[in-house]
């Protein structure tokens, strides 16, 4: 086993005992659901990523990015013309600068979001997520509806998912409304993967196939994370979970998923647009102080400082842990949006491969500050009697996120 590899095995010990000194209850550490957990996290990842025959059905999901892309391209160049990726009415004399992020990449949220509810309505997605809840329920002991809730959260977003199971949501122990929420933080939704992939696809082979396996390595990790840090043996028993949202019809589906998908659209614009220029204003002020460490001061350079430990146990060299903890820093303390964006924009010596990797599965989670404030609306929203537990877990819950992907990346830190 190489040094790194032992970096990666010395940081699954240090981030579960992070979580053991935040829980509420460390006379109650659940050595089985560690042990399992564990044993998920490598047995997802050596199948899907060692496998060759999983390894090459991973790698063909390219495709999928590429065909929902030039599909997407097409309603784009027909709604926004040149701007949108149609032919131009003029000599383009600087084709690099043609590229408009909102007008032909960020639409395919709208396509997949679409695309998404009519696989619910046809009960595809919805059998998919059945199948990751049982196992989930018989591997790691979940109960009915908190298996089904965690499950969905790879296919539906942090919010979307609680609302499958929304008429057991008063019910849910204190443990298992916590282990909602960190797998919530801790995995994305099938609406971004996609526009994930199509951002760092030209740096990383297989990247829709690869992103989708940090989603699901992620979470097991998080509900390892969520029972150390809340730790709970009752189990609230519902039976068998109806996977419903209300589709009428495959038009109806369409139409709903067009309108939830036009809602994050725009709330990525708003986020990108406000966070960036947040970002500037901090380095504006950042630097009328004096330089540090041989250059200016800027936001980026004091999260790489802040996060390098955090990336460091995760099996980067320490070399590239300034440069990988600015990207997990970004990823917390703006959005995992952004911090892809700076990834696909790293010069092509800046981290080695296997940072590459361990990063590209690292900053695979919802956990932002960002994300908690929309969590605590949306979860609030559904089940107001807990409103005050669901705000006094959300940071928590935060932790509990990035640490679970912090060891998704520490487990690929160990097989690479």
């Amino acid at each position: 086993m190489s040094v790194y590899a032992l970096q990666s095995v010395a940081g699954l010990g240090v981030f579960c005992a992070l979580a053991w000194l935040m829980s509420e209850n460390r006379r109650a550490f659940p050595w089985r659901l560690v042990a399992v957990g564990l044993l998920l996290q490598f047995a997802l990842a050596l199948f899907l990523l060692k496998v060759p025959a999983a390894r090459a059905v991973l790698f063909a999901l390219n495709g999928v990015v590429e065909a929902l892309s030039e599909a997407t391209q097409a309603g784009t160049a027909l709604v926004f013309g040149y701007m949108g990726g149609g032919p131009e009415p003029f000599e383009v004399t600087a084709p690099e600068h043609a590229f408009i992020l909102g007008f032909q990449a960020l639409p395919l949220v709208l396509v997949v979001s679409a695309l998404s509810a009519l696989f619910w309505h046809w009960r595809i997605l919805a059998w998919v997520t059945r199948g990751f809840a049982w196992a989930l329920e018989k591997t790691m002991r979940l109960g009915g509806a908190v298996g089904f809730g965690t499950a969905a959260n790879v296919f539906l977003g942090m919010v979307e998912a609680p609302l499958l199971i929304r008429p057991y949501f008063e019910k849910l122990t204190r443990s298992e409304l916590f282990m909602l929420m960190s797998v919530g933080l801790a995995t994305v939704a099938g609406t971004v993967i996609v526009l994930y992939a199509a951002i760092v696809g030209p740096v990383i082979e297989g990247a829709l196939g690869q992103i989708i396996t940090a989603s699901l390595i992620s979470l097991p990790a998080a509900i390892l994370m969520a029972q150390i840090m809340v730790p709970g043996d009752e189990v609230t028993e519902t039976g068998r979970v109806e996977a419903d949202l209300g589709y009428h019809s495959a038009m109806d589906a369409v139409t709903q998923g067009t309108a939830q998908g036009l809602a994050l659209l725009l709330n990525i614009i708003a986020m990108l647009l406000v966070l960036t220029a947040l970002v500037a204003l901090v380095n504006i002020v950042l630097g009328t102080l004096p330089d540090a460490g041989g250059g200016p001061l800027t936001l980026q350079r004091v999260l790489g400082w802040f996060f390098a430990p955090l990336v460091w146990l995760m099996g980067v060299p320490a070399g590239e842990s300034l440069i990988a903890g600015q990207l997990m820093g970004t990823k917390t303390v703006l959005n995992e949006f952004l911090a892809y964006l700076d990834f696909a924009k790293l010069p092509e010596d800046a981290l080695s491969p296997r940072a590459d990797m361990i990063m590209l599965y690292a900053m695979c989670g919802f956990a932002n500050l960002g994300s908690v404030g929309i969590m605590i609306g949306g979860l609030t929203t559904l089940v107001p009697s807990r409103r005050q537990e669901i705000i006094g877990l959300s940071m928590k819950a935060l932790v509990a996120g990035t640490l679970a992907t912090s060891m998704t990346g520490a487990v690929i830190g160990i097989l690479n």
